[in-house]
């Protein structure tokens, strides 16, 4: 919280000041208030925010950040060394746009609001993609080796200390493929609403040009930047880079920490992990992929472009 507006501050004081209130409600009923809680001051922010980056978890966030973070830095001429968090940067310089990072998780149980899309109507959007397939198995790790107990709960995962093996993960309904597809699918709906203020960004193309990607960004929420700027935000958010940075625990800091790893002995804890496009495949046999494969084919919409048809 060192980074964070007094604002923020206070509604995270009363956050935990109401649930601590709340401590005899059974565990249902506290983590959906909670979940509301969240939603109403992730709403309060989107009515502020000048633009939102929206992705579903384990889709090139961290790195997207990183790399839009070191733009601002040079774009705006800021002394800092922490990522960029909705304002913090704005605070510095008011030129800089506040940007809200978002799954549009909490604020549909705020909104009550769990289809619709409306309350973006009107806000530039970057919508980040990557295949639902490799965003699961990347979840499966996240799960496993980094997400802290009460986040399991909070987000209807399974619970801490569960022996869940990966295929059941990415089948589940609750966590896997299925319920990522019906994310994307909700704003493939969307996208005539959002019409010329959303762009579309897949993790593999940022893959293979990072530079062109944050540039599309940059363009589309109103900071065109120097190419030199593109160029040297690309080469420090570079995934080797980012890899060496979280093993020495020497990058930019997120909420007052180090992006570092669950156990440094441990590939699969580190927040940068691998990458790979279609990594999927390395964890399961044909039949087991064959039906992962099924699970994305004829369901997920072909606009984001992860389908034969």
């Amino acid at each position: 919280m060192l980074n964070s507006s007094p604002r923020e501050i206070s509604a995270v004081a009363l956050r935990h000041l109401t649930l601590g209130a709340a401590f005899f409600l059974p565990s249902a009923r506290k983590i959906a208030l909670e979940r509301r809680l969240r939603g109403k001051e992730e709403y309060r922010k989107l009515q502020e925010a000048d633009w939102v980056l929206m992705s579903w978890g384990k889709s090139g966030r961290t790195w997207f950040r990183v790399m839009l973070s070191r733009f601002y830095q040079l774009h705006f001429d800021l002394p800092t060394e922490h990522m960029l968090e909705f304002d913090n940067y704005h605070r510095l310089d008011p030129r800089a746009p506040r940007v809200l990072f978002s799954h549009n998780n909490y604020m549909r149980d705020y909104l009550r609001e769990w289809e619709s899309l409306e309350h973006f109507r009107g806000k530039k959007v970057v919508l980040l993609v990557r295949d639902p397939r490799d965003v699961a198995v990347s979840q499966y790790f996240q799960w496993r080796y980094r997400m802290r107990p009460g986040k399991k709960a909070l987000n209807h995962y399974p619970p801490h200390g569960a022996e869940v093996e990966i295929l059941d993960f990415v089948r589940n309904p609750d966590c896997g493929i299925p319920r990522i597809v019906d994310y994307f699918n909700g704003w493939a709906r969307a996208m005539p609403m959002m019409g010329d203020d959303l762009t579309l960004i897949r993790y593999e193309d940022m893959r293979l040009d990072p530079a062109a990607s944050l540039q599309q960004a940059v363009t589309h929420t109103g900071t065109t930047g120097s190419a030199a700027h593109i160029e040297a935000a690309r080469e420090y958010a570079a995934y080797e880079n980012m890899k060496k940075r979280e093993a020495s625990n020497d990058g930019m800091r997120a909420s007052g920490q180090r992006v570092r790893p669950g156990d440094e002995n441990n590939p699969d804890s580190f927040k940068v992990r691998r990458g790979k496009i279609g990594g999927y495949r390395d964890y399961f046999s044909p039949e087991q992929t064959a039906e992962i494969d099924a699970m994305v084919e004829g369901r997920l919409d072909p606009v984001f472009g992860y389908t034969e048809r």
